[in-house]
C-alpha cells in the first residue's frame, strides 16, 4: 500500500475556483509548495465522468464525454501530492465521485467553508456549516469506504465554543486533517482573520489544522508563511489568494518577479495545452496592475494560445510542446476526413478547432460567406446549418448541408457562430477550398486572392 499523505509541517495551494487546475498546482509544487488541491468540483457532474489517458501531453483527464474539455487532469508530477476538493451535500453522492478518482489523487477534501452563492445554493460548502449531522454523515462514508485520507476545510463560526464544538465532532469522524478559514461566512478578505481562533482550534484536537486566510494580510513570501503557522499554533498553512498573485510565495530563495512568474506558468501551460481561456484568466491574476501595460492589453484581447505566446516571446515553446500536434496550415482532409451516413446523408467530420484570430473575421471574408459564396457560384442550394447544444458544459456544435453532403467539426465551441465557422471551415477544407485562414507570415496587409470557383490562387502583394 502506498504511504499516505502526512499534513503536518506543510505549505499548501488552497483550493481556488479556475485558479487551481493542473497548470498553476505544477506551478506551485516547482516553487515549493508540498501539497496542492484542486479547484472544488461539484459532485453530480463529476460522477458522470470517463477517466481517459492522454498520452499526447501525459496527463490522466477526467471528462464527461469525449468533446468536452477535461473536468479535472493529473498527472505523475503531483502524485501523491495533490488533493482533490469535492462540492457535495450528499453521502452517496459524495462517495460515488470520490471513488472515480480517488485511485489518482493523494486526498479527498469536502469543501465546508466556500461562501459563494454558486455553492452554498445547492446546500454545499458554507452552506453546511448549518447542518452539523450531515457535514458527520458525508465524512464518516467517505472515511469508511475509501482507501485515502478524507480532509474539509470549513469557516469558523461567529462563536468560537460552538467551532470548537465542530471541530472536535469533525475530528471524531476520523478525517486526517481540518483547513480552517479564520473568517465567519459573512465576511471577505477585508476583514481581519481571526488567528487566535484558529490557535484555539489546533490546541482543541489532535488531528492536523491547517491555517488558512492570511494573504496579503499576513502572507507575501515564504517566511511570512513560517510565521503564520507560528502565530496560529496550526500545524501547516494554505495560501490562496497570495499563491494566485505570485506562485513563486512558497520559495524559500524569495519571491519572483511577474514576468519570470508568468513565463514560467506558460511554459507549464503550454507543455498540458491548457485552454487558452484559462490560461489567460491565470495570467491576469499574476499581472494585476500590469494589465495596462502593452503586454497586458494584448493579453486582455488575445483569442488563443497562440497570441498569448507571441507577446511574451515564446513561440518557440508553443511550436514545440503544441505545433507539431496541431495543423498550422490547412490540414489535408482526405487524410484526416471521416465518412458516415446520416439521415441518407454522407456526413464528413474533420477534428477541427476553431481560432478566430487565425481567420480574417473582421477584415477579410470568413468561412460562412466563402462557403456561401462557393454555392452561389457554382449554383447550388446555399448551405443550410443545424446548430445544437450540449446541455452537460452549454456548447455547441454545428452540421452544415452543401451539394448534398453534411460536414461538421468534432469539437464543440462556446457559441453557435463559432461552431457554425467551424463547420464551414470543415466543408472547405473537405472541397479544398481555401477556408480564409490568415497567411503563415501573419502579415495583416496581406489578403488571399480567390477566384470566381473559390480556389486559393495567388496571395495578392501588400495593400497600397
Amino acid at each position: 500500500m502506498a504511504e499516505q499523505i502526512d499534513f503536518r509541517g506543510k505549505n499548501i495551494l488552497a483550493p481556488m475556483v479556475r485558479i487551481g487546475v493542473l497548470a498553476t498546482r505544477l506551478l506551485a509544487l516547482k516553487y515549493g509548495a508540498d501539497i496542492v488541491y484542486s479547484e472544488e468540483i461539484i459532485d453530480h457532474r463529476f460522477v458522470q465522468c470517463k477517466r481517459f489517458v492522454n498520452e499526447r501531453y501525459g496527463t490522466i483527464d477526467y471528462i464527461q464525454d469525449e468533446d468536452s474539455r477535461p473536468m479535472f487532469q493529473t498527472c505523475e508530477e503531483e502524485r501523491g501530492k495533490v488533493v482533490f476538493q469535492l462540492g457535495t451535500a450528499d453521502p452517496d453522492r459524495a462517495l460515488k465521485a470520490a471513488k472515480v478518482v480517488e485511485q489518482d489523487v493523494a486526498a479527498i477534501d469536502i469543501n465546508m467553508g466556500c461562501p459563494q452563492y454558486y455553492s452554498t445554493k445547492g446546500g454545499m460548502g458554507a452552506a453546511l456549516l448549518l447542518k452539523p449531522d450531515l457535514i458527520e454523515a458525508i465524512l464518516r462514508k467517505l472515511v469508511t469506504n475509501l482507501s485515502i485520507p478524507v480532509t474539509c476545510k470549513i469557516r469558523v463560526l461567529p462563536d468560537l465554543e460552538e467551532t470548537v464544538k465542530l471541530v472536535k465532532m469533525i475530528e471524531s469522524t476520523g478525517v486526517a486533517a481540518i483547513g480552517v478559514h479564520g473568517r465567519v461566512t459573512s465576511e471577505r478578505s477585508r476583514h481581519p482573520v481571526r488567528l487566535q481562533y484558529i490557535k484555539t482550534l489546533a490546541e482543541s484536537v489532535k488531528i492536523p489544522i491547517i491555517a488558512n486566510g492570511g494573504s496579503r494580510e499576513h502572507i507575501n513570501c515564504y517566511d511570512d508563511i513560517i510565521k503564520f503557522r507560528d502565530v496560529t499554533g496550526a500545524s501547516s498553512v494554505m495560501v490562496a489568494r497570495s499563491a494566485q498573485d505570485n506562485a513563486s510565495v512558497f520559495r524559500k530563495e524569495g519571491v519572483l518577479d511577474v514576468e519570470t512568474v508568468v513565463k514560467d506558468y506558460l511554459q507549464i501551460a503550454i507543455s498540458l495545452n491548457n485552454h487558452y481561456v484559462n490560461c489567460k484568466y491565470c495570467i491576469l491574476q499574476i499581472m494585476k496592475g500590469l494589465q495596462e501595460s502593452e503586454e497586458g492589453i494584448i493579453i486582455r484581447s488575445s483569442e488563443n494560445l497562440q497570441d498569448i505566446c507571441k507577446v511574451l516571446g515564446m513561440m518557440d515553446v508553443y511550436t514545440e510542446k503544441i505545433g507539431r500536434f496541431e495543423n498550422l496550415d490547412p490540414p489535408s482532409a482526405k487524410q484526416r476526413k471521416m465518412e458516415k451516413k446520416i439521415d441518407n446523408f454522407n456526413l464528413i467530420e474533420l477534428d477541427f478547432k476553431f481560432f478566430k484570430g487565425d481567420f480574417w473575421m473582421k477584415t477579410g471574408k470568413t468561412p460562412k460567406t466563402l462557403i456561401y459564396e462557393w454555392c452561389r457560384n457554382n449554383k447550388k442550394a446555399p448551405p443550410i446549418y443545424n446548430t445544437t447544444i450540449r446541455d452537460t458544459d452549454r456548447r455547441f456544435n454545428s452540421i452544415v448541408e452543401v451539394a448534398g453532403t453534411k460536414y461538421r467539426s468534432t469539437c464543440w465551441e462556446k457559441n453557435k457562430k463559432m461552431a457554425e465557422q467551424g463547420a464551414a471551415i470543415v466543408t472547405l477544407r473537405s472541397l479544398s477550398l481555401y477556408d480564409g485562414r490568415k497567411p503563415a507570415n501573419d502579415d495583416p496587409t496581406i489578403k488571399p486572392t480567390i477566384t470566381p470557383t473559390g480556389r486559393l490562387w495567388a496571395t495578392a502583394s501588400k495593400a497600397e
